[in-house]
């Protein structure tokens, strides 16, 4: 069996996303503190309450994971009204 590359570009070219658009500094900005301020969540829970370390970092990913799904609704949301 032999695939006709001609139309095989054809289909590839039509399927191209958009080129994707640049991060600015303000999102890595915030990326990064969030990232200083779940370390420091994570510290406290550790050092200060002495609440365990497994739970300390079960608490942080958490907490990580609840921020990260804001800011994919909050985006969804963004993008559907444009």
């Amino acid at each position: 069996m032999t695939v006709d590359r001609e139309v095989a570009r054809e289909h590839t070219l039509d399927r191209d996303p958009s080129p994707a658009e640049e991060v600015s500094t303000a999102t890595v900005v915030a990326y990064a503190v969030a990232g200083v301020v779940l370390f420091g969540w994570f510290l406290f829970g550790w050092l200060v309450l002495q609440q365990g370390f497994v739970a300390s970092v079960g608490e942080s990913v958490g907490t990580g994971f609840a921020l990260l799904l804001i800011v994919s609704v909050v985006g969804t949301v963004r993008r559907s009204r444009r």
